[in-house]
């Protein structure tokens, strides 16, 4: 009888693809088949011809783009030597996750599903396409399509003998297992940064912990918006990039919430552990050291901060001890409690640790092994680089506006990321910050005669100042910006610094202050105002025209 394995890989660039290969992967253990769940990137592309039942996730980001984690794939999969009939053997099905209101809607899982059926894959259904517009959201199209999955694969590979579908009932076993060690035994200090490789370009699973120099508002005090210009040391780190360019940055949660998160779990926060798969060959988390302690997971790992997705509650549920509370999380977790679960959750914002506070008796009774069920991963966090390298060498610059907004919940929401970077401060210490550097999508013209108009109201500016900051290094004139805020007095970044490469001609500025005055102005009227010259730099000078929110 064939080997029932079944390879789930997925594209995600928001997590909402990797919760739903996730998903894939339990409901393939229920039905007893060898489940392998991993990143696009992170699988051995050419060991395609080997595998016989694949299921592909993605997600399509921005103007079609495939996300992060399968970008490498997709460079693989799309060379124009691979044979036709390559995967000949190969049974798939591919699932899209997108949203329609974009004109490239799916368009990474349209095209993956065309290119498999080229090389000679035979698609066991037709292609899934997820929509974020749906009343029910990417559910609405995800049911369905999986249980006609469940049909065909069922139908190839059939349960054994003797064996049945375990029951939704039945809660799975957790993917590790967590050792407590002896409170006396001896703990080297893991709890430090692991440190990029000497000579290794630092990245997701190495970052470089780079110095905090400076942390400095930037806005007026009295202003509604705290946004800050951040320097970071990268000496020593390899890094390079030139403007456009995006940095990366690991952030994590605030000892307030870690301290209440281990509370309301009553799990000892300098307990050590060490994680053990619960079946061979799944490999340990990246980034969490072996021995670890409860706090360094909870700080650094455990997305504490996020709005808990439909799958949260379901694993939750069958922790449950109390009747009531168990009933509210089956129906959030249903397919018709989608629309209150929306209500609950994502309308207002509510982090997965409110949830915890509003599920008492469920949350005391969760075991320490499905932590990592339960609770997804820290994400990085990307933002423009706001300074070039030929102005300021080994460092990097940042412009953050720190979030914080109000919602039907009496505590405002936060930022996870920009609320951890604001609250640092370099006079306290050494204090790091793991990071690393990611191509933008960003290209400015090389040859210097090129003009460039530049559009980039609030921290859209940021990349501009590292393209301005770079041309004027390197001689290029024509630099054009048009700057948008609300107030000259109270939101207008990097003022002198603009006025002073005015003074000097390096620089043409057209700012507008939407409230300064009774009519509301935008950059946009300045573009009207301005057009006979934006026109002249187009059609004589083919300038490239930039644009930054």
């Amino acid at each position: 009888m064939a080997e029932r394995r079944l390879l789930v890989l997925f594209g995600s660039q928001t997590g909402t693809a990797q919760d739903t290969a996730e998903r894939v992967g339990r409901e393939a253990k229920r039905r007893h088949l060898r489940c392998r769940v991993e990143a696009l990137d992170s699988c051995d592309v050419a060991s395609l011809i080997h595998e016989p039942l694949v299921v592909f996730v993605c997600a399509t980001t921005g103007q079609g783009d495939p996300p992060d984690n399968m970008k490498m794939f997709w460079r693989f999969l799309f060379r124009k030597n691979l044979p036709a009939g390559s995967l000949c053997q190969l049974d798939y099905a591919v699932l899209g996750l997108g949203d329609s209101s974009y004109p490239k809607f799916n368009f990474v899982a349209k095209k993956l599903h065309k290119r498999l059926l080229q090389l000679g894959g035979s698609p066991l259904l037709p292609v899934a396409l997820g929509d974020d517009q749906h009343d029910l959201g990417p559910d609405a199209v995800v049911d369905p399509w999986l249980v006609a999955l469940w049909d065909k694969i069922l139908a190839l590979y059939p349960l054994p003998p003797g064996l049945e579908i375990i029951s939704p009932d039945v809660r799975l076993p957790p993917r590790y297992t967590l050792h407590y060690l002896p409170e006396d035994s001896p703990h080297p200090n893991h709890d430090l940064l692991q440190l990029a490789a000497p000579g290794a370009a630092p990245c997701q699973l190495q970052p470089f912990a780079a110095r905090l120099l400076s942390n400095q508002r930037v806005t007026a005090q009295g202003h509604f918006q705290d946004v800050r210009l951040i320097e970071f040391d990268i000496t020593g780190s390899g890094i390079t990039f030139s403007a456009g360019d995006v940095v990366m940055i690991q952030p994590q949660n605030c000892p307030e919430d870690v301290q209440e998160f281990c509370q309301l779990l009553c799990l000892e926060p300098h307990r050590r552990f060490v994680l053990e798969p619960t079946e061979p060959g799944t490999s340990l988390p990246p980034l969490l050291p072996q021995p670890c302690t409860i706090q360094y997971l909870v700080t650094h790992y455990l997305d504490i901060s996020c709005v808990p997705r439909r799958s949260f509650f379901e694993l939750l549920a069958y922790f449950s001890t109390n009747e009531l509370e168990r009933e509210k999380l089956q129906e959030f977790s249903s397919a018709q409690g989608q629309e209150e679960l929306y209500s609950y959750c994502n309308r207002p914002r509510r982090t997965t640790l409110e949830v915890m506070w509003d599920f008492p008796h469920t949350t005391s009774a969760i075991p320490a092994d499905y932590l990592l069920d339960l609770i997804p991963r820290i994400r990085p966090r990307s933002f423009s680089i706001a300074s070039s390298m030929l102005a300021h060498p080994e460092r990097i610059q940042i412009l953050v506006a720190v979030v914080r907004y109000k919602t039907r919940l009496s505590k405002p929401r936060r930022g996870l990321c920009s609320t951890w970077l604001a609250s640092l401060n370099p006079e306290q210490g050494d204090v790091r910050v793991p990071l690393w550097v990611k191509k933008g999508g960003m290209k400015f013209p090389a040859d210097p005669a090129t003009p460039v108009i530049m559009i980039g109201p609030g921290t859209g500016v940021a990349p501009f100042r590292a393209a301005i900051q770079e041309r004027v290094a390197l001689g290029h004139r024509g630099n054009c910006l048009f700057f948008g805020c609300r107030h000259k007095s109270k939101d207008f970044y990097c003022q002198t610094e603009w006025e002073e490469l005015v003074t000097k001609g390096l620089l043409t500025l057209f700012t507008a202050f939407s409230r300064d005055q009774e009519e509301k102005v935008y950059v946009q009227h300045r573009i009207r105002e301005n057009g006979r010259l934006v026109w002249e730099l187009l059609s004589s000078g083919n300038a490239h025209i930039y644009l930054a929110g």
